[in-house]
């Protein structure tokens, strides 16, 4: 019902744009009551029109976004590709004593629930979704009173991020990759060779197939977020500042050779974590320029080298000083990154090409935990 009502809504307004007419969320909320009593769309009356309305506002934010200039223009939701969810607001649930009921349903829901609520918390939004596996969720958003600033520390750390090791730490301790997708690869082909062999359309037998490849990305997904998760809460506990690459993911895995191994390390993820996290507990993420030379710098004598193969992991100075090439990069990294904290966002690159950065603090919107 929540994606027919946006698809509805979408291909309303969209038609109204053709004819130079501007369409807001209170004509689309007028439209919906109009929708329910057609024969063939009564079938909304069956549910909670509080997730029908919160499609609408979720499609009015996306226009906002796309005049913004901010994200594409909207897309219609597919039955078998989007996301499944509905949300809703405190008027259609009930949360009492560790039991969920949404509105219209006589039966609180059956919840293995993953930890209880924090106490004294109060639920403001639920979100009822089923991902591509099969498996349903149910996700609460409250205020967390016990997430407060750390203790100030004087830590600080660089991090240079890698597909052989995925974090090098300005301390010199490496993390390793643990490869998720790789450790699995095996079984995800199996999994959609037998997909490719169904023959295509709503046959039971393809959608057992789909279900099961999709088992597999969920376990792969689930293990490379748990240890992204442990990762940075460590390095944000640890350290008050934490020093990073601006990188841009979304331009390095166009290189087809690296662009699986890229995607399994999952560098958006680690730094999209660590900035919330971060923001929750009081510290301070700085994103250095990503042309910013670190690896070819010597951290000891300030010499930068004319190349540096990648093959090149560890080089001696001109002032006989030999670096491993990740935990040096870190070194610079952290280097030019407390730098710009102390005096503003004026550390420019040594180099000549046009277009990059320099090296900024990270002023991200607090996200609620």
């Amino acid at each position: 019902c929540v994606r027919k009502v946006y698809n509805l809504a979408l291909a309303a307004r969209t038609e109204a744009w053709t004819r130079q007419e501007r369409v807001n969320y209170n004509q689309t909320s007028a439209m919906l009551t109009a929708w329910k009593k057609t024969e063939e769309l009564a079938y909304l009356n069956e549910v909670s029109s509080v997730p029908l309305q919160q499609a609408l506002r979720h499609l009015q934010t996306a226009f906002t976004n796309f005049f913004g200039k901010r994200a594409k223009y909207p897309r219609f939701k597919s039955r078998k590709k989007s996301r499944k969810s509905a949300e809703y607001t405190t008027s259609a649930f009930r949360f009492r004593d560790g039991s969920l009921t949404l509105a219209k349903m006589a039966e609180p829901l059956d919840i293995v629930w993953s930890r209880p609520l924090p106490e004294g918390a109060s639920p403001s939004t639920v979100t009822v979704s089923q991902d591509a596996a099969g498996r349903w969720f149910v996700s609460l958003l409250c205020e967390d009173p016990s997430v407060k600033p750390l203790p100030a520390t004087s830590a600080a750390v660089g991090i240079d991020v890698g597909l052989d090791h995925l974090l090098t730490l300005s301390t010199g301790e490496k993390i390793a990759n643990p490869r998720h997708e790789r450790r699995d690869r095996t079984r995800l082909a199996k999994a959609q060779r037998q997909l490719a062999r169904k023959a295509r359309g709503d046959g039971a037998n393809r959608a057992k197939a789909r279900r099961k490849a999709a088992e597999v990305y969920a376990r792969i997904t689930d293990r490379r977020r748990d240890h992204l998760h442990k990762l940075t809460t460590r390095l944000v506990r640890e350290n008050q500042t934490i020093v990073i690459e601006d990188l841009t993911v979304r331009n390095m895995v166009k290189n087809r050779s690296l662009a699986r191994a890229i995607s399994d390390a999952a560098w958006s993820e680690f730094r999209s974590m660590l900035e919330y996290k971060a923001q929750w507990y009081g510290r301070e993420v700085i994103a250095i320029d990503r042309w910013f030379p670190s690896s070819r710098l010597c951290s000891t004598c300030g010499t930068l080298q004319d190349k540096m193969p990648l093959n090149v992991r560890t080089w001696t100075c001109d002032c006989g000083t030999t670096h491993d090439r990740d935990v040096n990069a870190a070194k610079n990294i952290l280097a030019v990154g407390l730098t710009a904290s102390v005096c503003g966002a004026g550390v420019r690159p040594q180099r000549s090409t046009p277009g990059g950065q320099s090296a900024m603090k990270q002023k991200t919107p607090r996200r609620e935990p």
